[in-house]
C-alpha cells in the first residue's frame, strides 16, 4: 500500500519554464503572491512546484510535467522550442498518471473517480484538444502498466477483482486483443523500439514482492483467449517457480531498432541492480557495478551507455557507465536525494534532486534549473542527521531533525514512511518541516521491510507483519530518550498508509510507549481490508502473510490493529479517504467504532478523495488539523499562522 508523499509530485512529471508568462485564460498559479503573515510551514505547501519532465522519444522538444501551479496536481504540456505551456487536464481531485505518445503528438492520461484509482486510459492532442478514450474497447479497471508504439499500438494491462491482470495489445480500427491473463499480479514492463516485443512483469508463482519476466512477440489480431496471437520469445525467472526469494524487473528495451536487448534489475547479489539480458540469443550481460546499496538505470537515448541512479543510505547519486569502456563516470550532483533522472538526447541529464533543508529543483548537467515555477518559494527547513541504532534484525537507520539551536528533551514525532517497500531519505518534505516550526523534533526510521538496505532488510518482513517493524521502531524510541533528545512524555506516532498501520498497531501493542497517535489513510482492521482493497494488493498480503485470512487467520489477527484496539490509551486522529481502494473506508470504520464504544480519545477525518490528496488545500487542512490534536492534548503550540 503506497502513499503520495509530500516531498514531489506523484511520478509522472512536472514543471515550467523559468519567467514563462501564463498563458491567455490559464488559471493564476496558487501562491504567486505571498500573502503577509502566511506561517513557513504553509508557504511550503503553497508554493508552486514541478516534476521531472517526461519527453517524448521522437520529437524531445515536447514535454509533459505535474504541477500544482492552480492549487490541484495536474498534468501540463510544455514544447520546448516554443516556450508555450498548458495545463492538460483539470479535475477537482486532480490528475497525475500520465505520458508522452513517442512521437509527442498525444498525451494519455489516467481518468479515475475522485482518487479510486479505478478508470480508463484517455487521450488528448498534445497540442490541445478534446480528450478521448483511447481503447474504447477496454472497461474500467485498476492500471497494470501501458507501452506505446511508434505505430500507434499499445499496450494495455489492467487489474480487476474478477479477472486479475490481462494484458491487451490495442491497435487503430481493431478491437483490443488479450496477449496476457492470470489471476496472480502482473503488469506491462515495455515495448521494444520497433513494436515487435512486449516484456511482462509476473507474479504467476504466487509471490508478489518477486517478479519473474516473459517477453512475447506480438502477431496479427487473432483474439484467441489468453494469446491474441502473441507468442513467447523468453522466460527468466530468478523465483525458481516460487522456491527463492529473488525478484527480477523491467528497465527497458535498447532505444534502437531490431535490438533485442532488455536492460533488467535483478537481486542476484543481495541488492538490486543491472543487467543487460538479449531476449533473443538468451545472453546476459553482468554489469557488475561496484557500488554499495541499490543501484538502477535507463538506456542513453543513443543506445551508447546507461544512467545509474545509485541509493546507499538515505542519499542518491547518479553515474554514467558506458557499455564499451565498461567505465562507471560520477556525474556532479549535490548530496542529497535524486528523486528521478532522464538523458537527453544531446547527452545531457535532467534530475530532480533536493534535501532535507532545501526544496526540490529540476537541474541540469549543463548547469542551472531547468524549470523553475513563478511565484512564491518554498521556505527551506533544518538539515537531517542520521542516527544508527543497533535492533533485533541489525543496525536500523533513523533520520533525525531538530528545530535549529533546540537542546533537548524535545517533544518529537515519530513519522512512520509508508510502502511498506519504500525509505525515507534526505529529501525535502513539507510534512516534517511543518512538525519542526512547531518547536518538535522529527525522527523517521528505516525499518525492516525498508528498501534501500539490501534485499534481506527488505525481505524480512514476513508473516510477522507490523510486529517486526514496530521491534525496530521501539529500538530508536528507546535510543531516542536515551539519548536526550526525546521528551519520553511527548512522544507521537504517526504515519500515512503503512505508516498510518503501524500507528495504529504501534498504539496498540505498545500503549505506555506514545502519548499520542496520528494515522492517515491507515489499515485498521486488516481482514476487512484484505477483502476491500484493490486485487494487487490482496496478492501482496497473501505474499506478506502466507495467505488469505482464511488460509492464516491467525497471522492475520496478529498483525490486525483492531486486535488491539481495547489497549490504546493515547489520543488518536485518523484521517480516511472515503473513495480509498488501499486502505479502504469500512475497515477504518469498524476500528473508529471500537473507539468510539469504550470513548476512547479519538478524532476521524473525512475527505472526498483517495489514498491522499492531490488538492492542495486539503493537504493544508489535513496537517493544520493534526498539529492543532497534538497541542490540545500535549500542550506544545500550535503555531499555526
Amino acid at each position: 500500500m503506497t502513499e503520495i508523499t509530500d516531498s514531489t509530485p506523484e511520478p509522472t512529471r512536472t514543471s515550467e519554464l523559468p519567467g514563462t508568462p501564463d498563458p491567455p485564460g490559464r488559471p493564476q498559479p496558487a501562491g504567486v503572491s505571498e500573502p503577509s503573515g502566511m506561517p513557513d510551514w504553509e508557504k511550503r505547501f503553497r508554493a508552486p512546484r514541478v516534476s521531472l519532465p517526461d519527453w517524448a522519444e521522437d520529437a524531445p522538444d515536447r514535454s509533459l510535467f505535474v504541477s500544482n501551479a492552480t492549487g490541484t496536481y495536474e498534468l501540463y504540456a510544455w514544447d520546448r522550442a516554443t516556450g508555450e505551456q498548458r495545463q492538460a487536464t483539470d479535475r477537482p481531485n486532480g490528475t497525475t498518471d500520465g505520458v508522452l505518445s513517442p512521437d509527442g503528438s498525444a498525451i494519455w492520461w489516467f481518468s479515475d473517480t475522485d482518487g479510486d484509482e479505478f478508470g480508463v486510459w484517455m487521450r488528448q492532442p498534445f497540442r490541445g484538444g478534446a480528450d478521448e478514450p483511447a481503447a474504447p474497447g477496454l472497461e474500467p479497471s485498476y492500471p497494470a502498466g501501458l507501452a506505446i508504439g511508434r505505430d500507434g499500438t499499445s499496450v494495455i494491462g489492467r487489474s480487476t477483482d474478477e479477472d486479475g491482470t490481462t494484458i491487451h495489445v490495442v491497435r487503430a480500427g481493431a478491437e483490443p486483443v488479450v496477449i496476457y491473463r492470470h489471476r496472480e499480479s502482473a503488469g506491462v514492463g515495455d515495448l521494444s523500439h520497433d513494436g515487435t516485443l512486449v516484456a511482462i512483469e509476473h507474479t504467476e508463482h504466487g509471490d508478489a514482492m518477486h517478479s519473474a519476466l516473459r517477453v512475447v512477440r506480438l502477431g496479427g489480431t487473432s483474439r484467441a483467449e489468453g494469446s491474441g496471437g502473441a507468442t513467447t520469445v523468453a522466460e527468466l525467472d530468478d523465483t525458481k517457480g516460487g522456491t527463492k526469494e529473488l525478484g527480477l524487473e523491467v528497465l527497458g528495451f535498447a532505444p534502437l531498432d531490431g535490438d533485442t536487448r532488455l536492460l533488467i534489475g535483478h537481486q542476484r547479489r543481495g541488492r538490486w541492480e543491472p543487467m543487460i539480458w538479449d531476449v533473443a540469443s538468451g545472453e546476459e550481460t553482468d554489469l557488475a557495478i561496484d557500488l554499495p546499496g541499490d543501484v538502477n538505470a535507463e538506456w542513453y537515448p543513443d543506445g551508447s551507455g546507461l544512467l545509474v541512479a545509485h541509493s546507499f543510505e538515505a542519499r542518491g547519486e547518479l553515474w554514467r557507465y558506458d557499455l564499451a569502456t565498461r567505465e562507471l563516470v560520477r556525474i556532479d550532483t549535490p548530496t542529497g536525494s535524486v528523486s528521478g533522472a532522464t538523458a537527453r538526447p544531446d547527452g545531457e541529464v535532467e534530475y530532480l534532486w533536493s534535501s532535507a533543508a532545501l526544496p526540490p529543483q529540476v537541474r541540469s548537467t549543463a548547469g542551472g534549473v531547468v524549470l523553475d515555477p513563478p511565484g512564491m518559494k518554498a521556505p527551506g527547513s533544518v538539515p537531517v542527521e542520521d542516527a544508527w541504532v543497533e535492533g533485533p534484525g541489525g543496525r536500523i537507520h533513523a533520520l533525525v531533525q531538530r528545530p535549529a539551536g533546540a537542546t533537548g528533551p524535545l517533544p518529537t514525532v515519530f513519522e512512520i514512511h509508508g510502502g511498506p517497500t519504500w525509505h525515507d531519505s534526505d529529501a525535502f518534505a513539507a510534512g516534517p518541516a511543518a512538525w519542526i516550526d512547531q518547536g518538535y523534533a522529527v525522527v523517521r526510521v528505516n525499518y525492516r521491510g525498508s528498501t534501500g538496505y539490501g534485499r534481506e532488510w527488505t525481505d524480512a518482513l514476513k508473516h510477522r507483519v507490523g510486529l517486526i517493524e514496530l521491534e525496530d521502531i521501539a529500538a530508536v524510541r528507546e535510543w531516542a530518550v536515551a539519548s536526550g533528545l526525546a521528551d519520553p512524555a511527548k512522544l507521537i506516532l504517526a504515519g500515512g498508509s503503512w505508516g498510518g498501520y503501524l500507528t495504529l498497531l504501534g498504539l496498540g501493542t505498545q500503549p505506555e510507549a506514545w502519548a499520542l497517535g496520528l494515522a492517515a489513510v491507515p489499515v485498521a482492521d486488516y481482514v476487512t481490508a484484505y477483502h476491500d482493497e484493490m486485487e494487487a494488493l490482496k496478492a501482496m498480503d497473501r505474499t506478506l502473510l502466507g495467505g488469505t485470512p482464511e488460509e492464516v487467520p491467525e497471522r492475520f489477527e496478529a498483525s490486525s490493529p483492531l486486535t488491539y484496539v481495547d489497549a490504546v490509551r493515547a489520543p488518536v486522529y485518523i484521517s480516511a479517504g472515503v473513495n480509498d481502494p488501499r486502505c479502504p473506508i469500512r475497515q477504518v470504520e469498524n476500528y473508529v467504532d471500537r473507539l468510539a464504544a469504550r470513548s476512547a480519545v479519538h478524532e476521524v477525518y473525512r475527505y472526498d478523495a483517495g489514498h491522499g490528496s492531490l488538492v492542495v488545500e486539503e493537504r493544508i487542512k489535513q496537517v493544520r488539523l493534526e498539529i492543532a490534536f497534538a497541542a490540545e492534548h500535549l500542550g506544545q503550540g500550535p503555531h499555526l499562522g
